[in-house]
């Protein structure tokens, strides 16, 4: 029993320390993020083989481990301040998805390390907005070109961080702000173009009316012209002889009067 105090103190520490060893020489990654391993006694940054993934692993206690969010992810640049073609400050909105390249994360970390977003991208969206902003009218910005603005922006990013080990997903150009005086006289142009293009439609509209109108004169003038011609004073009496038999077989008193029209034709005298 004497003997007892000094075997279970060394004990004890050899336990502590096993504990603080275990701690050390464990790690949980979350879903979605990845380790990437640095080896303090064998080459630091691990970047010849793919990442720790998620879930639990034994690693030396002298190493260390630097996780990262491997998941798409957002950042968003507000009011940046850019300039048009003619040379009119132009406010932009724009966010970015994005997410480290699984793969090459050692070698993000080794050459960018964790603060990447700060390093590389948003220097690179700002002078990217600022390089196709330039390219373009206030007009076009508002109107027209916002698409075409939003596809360049994102082209040109994902080329000029393609070999950074990063990827970007999209490039979205959430608002485009122009001077108060700018917008307001794009604003008017427009509407007057509209209504220009609303009265060519009109006019066009009429013209077509029109043109249906002398049309269908046309043709009812030609038919009459073709019926008259066709007219003659026998064709004539011999549908008046026609109509005649087929009066004097009604059942109605009448009186016929033979050869008595200016024409020769019968006169019919009767009453219902």
């Amino acid at each position: 029993m004497q003997n007892f105090p000094k075997i279970g103190l060394p004990a004890m520490v050899l336990g502590f320390i096993l504990i603080i060893s275990i701690s050390k020489s464990s790690i949980n990654i979350g879903y979605g993020e990845a380790g990437v391993l640095f080896r303090t006694f064998g080459g630091g940054v691990v970047t010849d083989t793919p990442p720790l993934g998620e879930g639990f692993h034994i690693i030396a206690p002298w190493n260390r481990v630097y996780i990262y969010n491997v998941k798409q992810q957002e950042f968003f640049e507000g009011n940046m301040q850019v300039l048009s073609s003619n040379g009119l400050e132009i406010s932009l909105d724009v966010s970015v998805l994005y997410q480290p390249k699984y793969e090459e994360l050692g070698l993000l970390h080794q050459t960018k390390g964790e603060d990447y977003v700060n390093i590389v991208l948003i220097p690179q969206i700002r002078a990217v907005a600022r390089s196709v902003v330039g390219r373009y009218t206030p007009e076009q910005l508002y109107s027209t070109k916002r698409d075409a603005i939003q596809n360049e922006i994102f082209e040109e990013t994902l080329k000029n961080v393609e070999e950074q080990h990063i990827q970007v997903n999209a490039v979205l150009v959430r608002d485009v702000t122009l001077p108060v005086a700018i917008k307001e006289a794009i604003e008017r142009k427009l509407r007057q173009e509209q209504e220009a293009l609303e009265y060519e439609f009109r006019l066009a509209k009429a013209k077509q009316e029109a043109e249906r109108q002398r049309i269908d004169a046309e043709g009812k003038a030609t038919a009459n012209r073709i019926l008259s011609a066709s007219l003659t004073d026998k064709i004539l009496q011999e549908k008046g002889i026609e109509a005649t038999l087929k009066l004097s077989e009604s059942p109605n008193s009448k009186v016929i009067v033979i050869g008595s029209g200016e024409t020769g034709m019968p006169i019919i005298l009767g009453n219902q």
